[in-house]
């Protein structure tokens, strides 16, 4: 039953996110470091602020520590870029993140990572699902939590410090205390308060902090940063005049922003204004990647600074082993996570919303200004995305469809080819693409399309839905 997806293995609160299914697969987890002869530094575990998360760190470290792997727990609810980050820090081959990042409140999960902070590669997780399948609930070896920690089988480390001074290091202070710039973030619950509002304080950044407190349910929102999950954050941006809103996810590596108009900043567009950023202002140079369901206006930038964009299906663990291979300056996605060469192999909403505040800072112009300066040069790009549930029999029917069949709708526009590398990618002669795809972390069939206007996508879009039958799913 456990079977990991694009951002690991992500369940149901007491359904299959047990205690018995949370040792299950710690046990399959330190059982390939054993095999790999790599247990001398030890297991690094880290836990956000779901409900049952710091519980199933110590269910899970009890189990580490049982198979005579010495276990070291982060002492504090953390983001998972905090975790990623320490697992290099000290050295460690593999450690985990007990999160479910932007799913709903009811889910809980884990994300593996391997040495140098990197998700874990479908190769891995494979093997520990194989091994997951040789394991009875009776062989598990348990220590408890209490005997653990006496012993020093299990330890509590604290590497926020190093963390905030590492991105503090990255970027330049003292242009961002010379801005004045007023920032308000918004955690969305979740972990991001500590790190971020300690960095841009240090910083001297204005800054106000919204839905800080510790809520499991998320405020009865969904811990992802949208426009429609931001609207807290816009208004307090349009009444305070703040130069730009930042909100990350329940887990602190996907980041949300809303400029100084207070208008919601699509993740595309802030991907772009960073691969820019990088290449015109701070005078870097190498390739980007993203996603296969990301804007192409990454490549057009790309392009015009002589550079290259790479294309790797929907996954943190293919752009950052792209990047890795490639020696690309910044990689990322259309859902909001993105990252930096020299920073961590993975996602990090904290470090990207300093960035974009240096960004400010040295450029010396509004965040909407920057913007249209962008598309003056490279044109408009707008994107839609749907998404919609579907029952088992209608999944069959539309991976048929598309995926044996690979029958597509009569649409208006002529397209020049049709991928399906990670879902059924069609590009338009325009220079525009629609995909559709089923969701690797929750039960949803996903349509993207990205065109020169928006009527054009929503148009587009459409026909996919008819031709699929999507309405009323």
């Amino acid at each position: 039953m456990i079977k990991f997806g694009t951002g690991g293995w992500r369940a149901i609160i007491g359904d299959q996110f047990t205690r018995a299914n949370i040792q299950l697969l710690t046990a399959a987890v330190v059982r390939t470091l054993k095999q790999k002869g790599e247990t001398e530094k030890g297991f690094l575990i880290g836990y956000d602020r779901r409900f049952l998360s710091e519980m199933a760190a110590s269910w899970a470290a009890e189990v580490v520590a049982g198979e005579g792997v010495k276990c070291s727990i982060i002492n504090r609810e953390s983001p998972t870029p905090l975790i990623m980050y320490a697992l290099n820090l000290y050295g460690m081959s593999l450690g985990m993140a007990i999160t479910a990042s932007h799913n709903p409140a009811v889910y809980n999960g884990i994300k593996v990572f391997i040495k140098g902070g990197r998700d874990a590669d479908e190769a891995l997780t494979s093997e520990i699902e194989n091994i997951i399948s040789g394991i009875s609930p009776e062989e598990i070896k348990i220590l408890s939590y209490e005997s653990g920690l006496a012993s020093g089988m299990i330890e509590m480390i604290d590497p926020m410090n190093a963390y905030i001074d590492n991105i503090l290091d990255a970027v330049d202070v003292d242009a961002i205390r010379e801005s004045g710039l007023h920032v308000v973030i918004d955690p969305m619950f979740g972990v991001s308060t500590t790190a971020l509002q300690t960095i841009l304080l240090s910083a001297r950044c204005n800054v106000d902090v919204i839905h800080e407190r510790h809520d499991t349910l998320f405020g009865g929102r969904l811990p992802a940063p949208s426009e429609e999950t931001l609207a807290p954050l816009i208004t307090h941006v349009w009444e305070k005049h703040c130069d730009i809103g930042l909100a990350t996810d329940g887990d602190a590596d996907r980041l949300g922003v809303i400029d100084d108009r207070a208008k919601f900043l699509h993740p595309n567009k802030i991907l772009v204004l960073l691969y820019y950023y990088l290449l015109k202002y701070k005078g870097w140079s190498g390739p980007a990647v993203r996603s296969i369901a990301t804007t192409h206006m990454l490549d057009k930038i790309a392009a015009d600074f002589g550079e290259c964009c790479y294309e790797v299906p929907v996954g943190f663990k293919y752009i950052s082993a792209k990047m890795a291979e490639t020696g690309a300056i910044i990689g990322g996605e259309s859902s909001g996570g993105l990252t930096v060469r020299g920073h961590i192999q993975g996602k990090d909403g904290i470090y990207a919303a300093t960035l974009l505040v240096e960004m400010l800072a040295k450029c010396g112009c509004k965040l909407s200004f920057l913007w249209k300066e962008l598309e003056k040069r490279y044109g408009r790009y707008e994107m839609m995305e749907y998404d919609y549930h579907f029952s088992e029999d209608k999944k069959v029917e539309i991976s048929s469809l598309l995926f044996v069949e690979r029958e597509l709708p009569q649409f208006e526009l002529p397209y020049m080819q049709v991928s399906y590398m990670d879902g059924c990618k069609v590009y338009f002669k325009n220079g525009g693409w629609l995909i559709v795809r089923f969701s690797g972390t929750e039960p949803l069939i996903r349509i993207f399309c990205e065109m020169p206007d928006k009527d054009l996508a929503e148009k587009i879009c459409g026909e996919m839905e008819r031709f699929l039958g999507c309405k009323g799913l």
